[in-house]
């Protein structure tokens, strides 16, 4: 039996989209949703897109980042529990999920490794 061609592309579509789903791959946060999600989150307090302030900027934290297997789960950890040493001498506080849910942290810090 010959499965018709529209079938087998319908299929290949599924599968490309539950690859996708699978690795995380998503269209992600445009810049003014990340934007809001800084302030709710309190990130604007110390840190930039491209300028450095009381915390690094965010594009340098995409760069040292950059080829890390780990990055977003390593940064992810660092905003909830809090870091210091890693950027410098001034620690950074943790930040709890009442300002910034887990969902949308991980939206921000993946649009923070695209800088």
């Amino acid at each position: 039996m010959k499965i018709p061609s529209a079938v087998v592309a319908a299929a290949g579509m599924l599968t490309l989209s539950a690859m996708l789903f699978a690795t995380g791959a998503r269209a992600g946060l445009d810049d003014a949703k990340a934007q809001e999600l800084m302030k709710t989150g309190g990130c604007t307090v110390c840190h930039n897109v491209d300028k450095k302030g009381v915390g690094p900027a965010y594009k340098d934290v995409a760069q040292k980042r950059k080829g890390e297997k780990d990055a977003l789960a390593t940064l992810e950890n660092s905003i909830r529990t809090g870091s210091k040493g890693v950027y410098g001498q001034i620690p950074m506080p943790p930040s709890s999920k009442d300002k910034i849910s887990d969902a949308d942290l991980r939206g921000l810090v993946e649009w923070v490794l695209t800088k």
